[in-house]
């Protein structure tokens, strides 16, 4: 567990890949209950530890999650999500490239009736499926795989995955989505790379970004894209 920005109110935690969130029927410790062992430690608090989750990412997927440390950052944050005023971009590094260099993905998805937890994409309406859409460009070109960056319209359950997958681009590793082998260390190459703000409590804006995994391939994909391709 990595702490990249902290206030009295906020804690932004760098997840890494197969590190759970909440509590799931796995029984893992999930990162919330960790966090709260690390607060308590860190600032030697007696009795009970507040932490509150305001979203959630993938198990398989790495990057930004944003905790609460009181229930008032809590509900103000929870507010600003629903409102839509959280900006999450997304990198992601998928098999070949998109068949145009940017573009924006609009989609229906449903759940799949096999108990496979999968996510399935129509390109048309139907009753049980939701409306999704996302922007997407790439930034970074390799011989084998590309890096996109992403941002998300709507929230749905394994969007980014199902959708580029559904264009002939799975994100690298995801055996769930199309990948033909997986990652050494079971993630996906997925990562909630950066988040902007405001404050739901100071006002003041919060701009983090991730740390590129460490890993070859994302350091260079990741030096082409901050060169600009």
């Amino acid at each position: 567990m990595e702490v990249v920005y902290e206030d009295n109110h906020l804690i932004v935690v760098n997840k890494a890949c197969g590190e759970i969130v909440q509590g799931d029927s796995t029984g893992d410790e999930p990162l919330v209950e960790t966090l709260k062992r690390w607060i308590k430690e860190k600032y030697n608090k007696p009795g009970n530890v507040f932490c509150g989750v305001t979203h959630r990412i993938d198990r398989p997927t790495c990057g930004l999650v944003v905790f609460a440390r009181t229930s008032k950052g809590l509900s103000r944050m929870n507010d600003l999500f629903r409102r839509g005023e959280v900006s999450k971009t997304y990198w992601a590094i998928v098999k070949d490239e998109p068949p145009r260099p940017q573009g924006t993905l609009v989609n229906y998805l449903y759940p799949s009736p096999s108990a496979t937890n999968r996510t399935l994409v129509s390109d048309h309406p139907r009753g049980d499926a939701k409306r999704a859409e996302m922007h997407y460009r790439v930034i970074a070109r390799g011989d084998r795989y590309s890096l996109l960056e992403v941002e998300l319209v709507t929230g749905r359950k394994h969007q980014i995955r199902a959708q580029l997958a559904h264009i002939g681009c799975p994100v690298k590793g995801d055996l769930k989505y199309g990948a033909a082998r997986s990652n050494p260390d079971g993630g996906i190459s997925l990562q909630s790379h950066h988040i902007h703000f405001v404050h739901p409590v100071s006002g003041k804006v919060v701009d983090v970004t991730a740390p590129v995994p460490h890993d070859p391939l994302w350091e260079a994909l990741a030096a082409v894209a901050e060169k600009g391709m």
